[in-house]
């Protein structure tokens, strides 16, 4: 119930490879011998990386562009996966934030994010799991994020699409025991890649201690490694870890004017 060894005859899916914690999930995978299919809207960057990827470890990379806020575009990239290699994993990594106030943000970038941090995940893994559980093997990746563990005010529908993944995650890890197929939710904390400015929250991010912010390379690792062993999540890093209690745990009439003034600055 973990991530199968490398097999030329099956590939890894990773969603938003483009950049950031996608591509390097992309890196680590191919670095431990497995072939990948690349997906992200931005092609040009993909075939970059796949052929990065086939020159530094001779592994195949494949690449598909597909626009996962699109439910059309999900489908039929859900066929072609079907038709291709044996999946041997699914990394569900494309997402993006909002931040600002709910009622001052723009009503299609809210509804956007919806699409593709909640509905693209859930879309992907109810069409593809099928065929993991058949042959009795695969392991499935859902990346949240440490904003998933309580409310942001400020990132209000970005952390309720993150409590989602992570919520849906830890039941399918639970419902999925004895079958050979694992599902793990990674939840990271801040790191540098190009979320706060997609997001417009570079300012926030420039507020928080630098101890507390972890590389996109370190949190690949401990997510491969996390599918390897078929644990059910993962938080890199000892702040994000206890800030992820803290989150649970703390009562929200002290929790949230705290985080309300940090956004505000």
């Amino acid at each position: 119930m973990a991530l199968p060894s490398a097999s030329d005859s099956a590939t890894v899916v990773v969603t938003g490879a483009s950049s950031g914690i996608g591509a390097e999930l992309a890196r680590t995978l191919a670095q431990r011998g497995h072939a990948v299919t690349l997906v992200a809207r931005r092609s040009d960057r993909l075939e970059q990386l796949a052929a990065e990827l086939r020159a530094a470890h001779g592994v195949s990379a494949s690449v598909i562009a597909c626009d996962l806020s699109d439910p059309a575009a999900r489908a039929e990239l859900a066929a072609q996966l079907l038709d291709g290699p044996q999946l041997a994993g699914l990394c569900n990594n494309a997402g993006f934030g909002v931040s600002g106030r709910f009622i001052s943000n723009d009503a299609e970038r809210e509804r956007q994010m919806i699409e593709v941090n909640v509905d693209a995940l859930h879309d992907l893994t109810i069409r593809l799991i099928g065929s993991m559980i058949e042959r009795d093997s695969g392991a499935i990746l859902n990346v949240a994020s440490t904003a998933a563990f309580q409310p942001l005010p400020g990132f209000a529908s970005y952390a309720a699409t993150k409590a989602f993944v992570l919520s849906f995650s830890e039941a399918l890890s639970t419902e999925l025991k004895g079958s050979g197929v694992s599902c793990t939710v990674l939840c990271p904390g801040a790191v540098r890649t190009e979320f706060a400015e997609v997001a417009g929250s570079i300012g926030f991010e420039d507020t928080l201690p630098e101890f507390t912010i972890v590389t996109a390379q370190d949190v690949a690792r401990q997510a491969v490694d996390a599918m390897e062993r078929g644990s059910r999540d993962v938080v890199p890093g000892l702040p994000n870890r206890i800030q992820a209690i803290a989150g649970r745990i703390t009562p929200r009439t002290l929790l949230l004017p705290i985080v309300a003034r940090l956004t505000r600055q």
